[in-house]
């Protein structure tokens, strides 16, 4: 081939086609000076060495241009470059202080902080592993000299030549990357540097002067920062790459996979946050699910319930009512009411769905799906007739009863009023099968489980439970109740609070997913799911919030599972059983 011949390069093309795939893009942040938006061709040399395909980002504080930006690359690098100004973590410059650009501080921050929202994988490198912190609760010294460095953090050499050693944290990512090495030998071009790395990052390499040289996630997701340079580094350098381009291909196959299936939550408790003014369409800092998170978190559909809190014994319903309201009904109603005009004041973002139809209508305009439930039967005021009210308002389930024994059934928590479901409580589940709604038995005492799975003539559902093998918690299900509730045909939607996940500390994905894990093993594919718990106090690291959605996806694929599996979990499992129920 003549080298420079055009279409002689052309030609070759069509040769290599049939072998073309498509590769991850990574964004990676350009430099600023004068009027130059520039980047070292190391960065971009070693991203198609680890098999990504470089994109350039320039520095631009324009929240919807970075959306956009974002919406097209697959994982992030932060590269290197000057100083940021104190000013942004509300501190006065330091006399040792350098030349600060402000062309970039801004746009990176931004960037940084809608990245993590989105989950997307980063590599901070440099100035990049210091904007992971300024951007994400960490802070920065202005100079070394603030942590006693006695080590030469900007050398003189080559910046290929690896100038000082630092020391990596065992079972860390970056040990990992350099097969457990205990020290691994860096270059090094800084003079500002992470002091804190905070409550998101945990250190994972240091120097010997105990300066932090890399961190990474504390919540379990692809980030991690270095204060070194490996694109300098030719091979050595190479397995940071090569990290970040296997975590963007894991995020891209997400992406892909969540366009294609629908992502349901089959619990959250967002509608008590109502009475504090929260709205769906604006993104909230004291609400988990919203319309933004459940787009960053690219979820389809959740299942906001009326949940009526439990009077004790000798207390009113309106002793413990978020509302003034005369009944628990009427708490319900207003709930659904306020449900109802926020729906109808974004009606170009979100609908109802009462049914899978409803949920692929919805996914096809581009709309978030929301369906209703109602937690604790109380809510029907002693009335069977209600059964018909709640359900001609959408429903899909009732929870029975909640943290207290009511008149239908015993609770997990019960005051020991009765164990089983009462005869009223019979006539309920019979009404909820006449008119097609769920018997959600989340929250019930044994006894309640399994009469309701003799009187039900249909599956029953516990719409946010776990594993009490994994966690030994009267509210968990033992392996005998998942047995029984698999071969009726019932799922159980693993749900994400911290005491059902484990009994003493602090839980995270990974214990989710091993109560996922044990449940499949139980009960098999087709009868489990996620039912988060957000705003029930719902919510662990890794998987808080509703942005956090896709995080669960790229376990899944991690331990790979098929792309049916997947859906099933994710909510065909739930659909069957919701379809099963509605067809006549």
């Amino acid at each position: 081939m003549n080298e420079f011949s055009l279409n002689s390069h052309l030609e070759s093309l069509h040769e290599t086609f049939p072998s073309y795939n498509t590769k991850p893009i990574i964004g990676i942040t350009s430099n600023y000076s004068d009027v130059d938006a520039t980047i070292r061709d190391r960065y971009y040399k070693q991203v198609i060495a680890a098999g990504g395909v470089p994109v350039i980002i320039p520095p631009v504080a324009d929240v919807d241009v970075i959306a956009n930006t974002l919406e097209t690359i697959d994982a992030l690098i932060l590269s290197g470059g000057g100083d940021y100004n104190p000013l942004w973590c509300g501190e006065q410059p330091s006399p040792k202080l350098r030349n600060v650009n402000a062309e970039r501080d801004l746009p990176e921050l931004l960037l940084t902080r809608m990245a993590y929202n989105r989950q997307i994988p980063m590599l901070g490198i440099c100035r990049g592993i210091q904007t992971l912190a300024m951007a994400l609760d960490g802070k920065v010294a202005q100079d070394i000299s603030e942590l006693n460095a006695t080590v030469k953090h900007s050398q003189d050499a080559d910046r290929s030549e690896k100038t000082h050693a630092v020391t990596l944290a065992e079972g860390s990512v970056v040990a990992d990357l350099y097969n457990n090495a205990e020290k691994i030998y860096v270059n090094s071009f800084h003079h500002q540097a992470v002091k804190d790395c905070g409550q998101r990052f945990v250190a994972t390499a240091y120097s010997e002067d105990g300066l932090i040289e890399a961190m990474e996630s504390s919540e379990h997701k692809s980030i991690l920062g270095v204060q070194w340079h490996p694109e300098w580094l030719g091979e050595s350098g190479l397995p940071l790459f090569k990290w970040l381009v296997d975590s963007a291909r894991l995020y891209a196959d997400a992406k892909q996979l969540h366009s294609r299936i629908i992502t349901l939550d089959s619990h959250c408790d967002t509608p008590m946050l109502f009475p504090q003014g929260v709205l769906l369409e604006r993104r909230e800092k004291t609400a988990l699910v919203d319309l933004h998170k459940m787009s960053e978190g690219r979820l389809d559909a959740t299942t906001m319930v009326a949940y009526l809190p439990q009077p004790k014994q000798g207390q009113t319903f309106r002793d413990v009512a978020p509302f003034d309201v005369e009944t628990p009904k009427d708490y319900a109603d207003l709930i659904f009411d306020k449900i109802g005009d926020m729906v109808a004041q974004n009606s170009g973002s979100v609908a109802l769905a009462r049914n899978r139809d409803d949920l692929l209508l919805n996914k096809r305009s581009g709309k978030k799906s929301i369906m209703l439930g109602i937690e604790n039967g109380l809510a029907l005021n002693g009335d069977v007739a209600n059964v018909k009210h709640f359900a001609d308002r959408g429903i899909v389930y009732i929870t029975l009863c909640h943290n207290g024994d009511n008149d239908i059934c015993g609770s997990a928590k019960g005051e020991g009023r009765h164990e089983g479901v009462t005869m009223f409580g019979e006539r309920v589940i019979k009404e909820m099968n006449r008119l097609d709604v769920m018997v959600d038995m989340s929250h019930a005492g044994e006894k309640s489980f399994y009469d309701a799975l003799d009187i039900s003539s249909k599956p029953i559902v516990c719409s946010h439970s776990c594993c009490r093998s994994l966690c030994d918690v009267p509210r968990n299900l033992t392996d005998e109740q998942m047995r029984a509730l698999a071969a009726k045909g019932g799922v159980m939607q693993v749900t994400l609070y911290n005491g059902f996940l484990l009994k003493e500390g602090q839980a995270n994905i990974l214990n989710a997913m091993e109560h996922l894990e044990h449940a499949i093993d139980i009960m098999g594919i087709d009868h489990v799911g996620l039912g988060s718990d957000f705003d029930g106090d719902g919510g662990v690291p890794g998987i808080a919030d509703a942005s956090e959605m896709i995080n669960f996806t790229i376990q899944l694929l991690k331990r790979r599972y098929s792309i049916e599996d997947i859906a099933k979990i994710w909510g065909e499992n739930w659909l069957r059983v919701l379809t099963q129920i509605q067809c006549k």
